[in-house]
């Protein structure tokens, strides 16, 4: 039961209560410029998308941290967790700033991506661990192309999702370290198939 309330309270704080970043939000080096009424909307649709990655994250963290039997791992897990949320509150803020709003399917994207959580910590520790990395290495990537997307003026989501990549690129790091396995190709393949529906579907919804 405890469980429970645990799961059912991270995913209605995630989805539904202001998030709260415990770093500030990342400040460009020059300020941002000017955006036409086009280049404004392509940059809310990437940080929409950028906003229900974050979303995932929290619920694929929690679900880990909730999965594991180990307390180390689960330090591991909430740790990752809570710079994830900084990535969440930074996302929304620039949403608002943007005049955007979220994705309305979050409460789906949190369902899945916490069960998909759970299944990965069945299959122990170090399968968890490297669904973390694949999971990391591919949202590194997606975020690298974003970059090249976002409009060279909007200095300040550029910054947010430099700062992100630097951080997802740590988290992929501290779970080789603490032991994780590759996953098996098809497993991979099927990663970036419903990635790439979430992120076409996020785009727009």
């Amino acid at each position: 039961m405890d469980t429970l309330i645990l799961a059912l309270d991270a995913a209605l704080r995630t989805l539904w209560a202001p998030a709260r970043a415990q770093r500030p939000c990342p400040v460009p080096a020059e300020p941002p410029g000017p955006l036409s009424a086009p280049q404004r909307r392509e940059a809310a649709a990437l940080m929409r998308v950028n906003h229900v990655g974050e979303v995932c994250a929290q619920a694929l963290y929690q679900a880990q941290a909730l999965a594991t039997r180990s307390p180390a791992m689960r330090r591991q897990f909430e740790a990752a967790a809570q710079e994830e949320a900084d990535h969440l509150a930074w996302t929304r803020q620039r949403l608002d700033e943007l005049q955007a709003r979220p994705s309305l399917l979050n409460p789906l994207w949190y369902a899945g991506a916490f069960g998909l959580g759970l299944l990965a910590g069945r299959w122990g520790d170090r399968v968890s661990l490297g669904f973390v990395v694949e999971t990391e290495r591919q949202v590194e990537a997606h975020l690298d192309g974003h970059l090249t997307r976002l409009p060279p003026e909007d200095t300040a989501s550029r910054a947010i999702v430099t700062q992100m990549m630097s951080d997802e690129r740590a988290h992929a790091a501290e779970a080789l370290a603490a032991g994780a396995v590759p996953l098996p190709a098809p497993v991979q393949g099927l990663m970036r198939a419903a990635a790439k529906v979430m992120t076409t579907t996020a785009h727009h919804l």
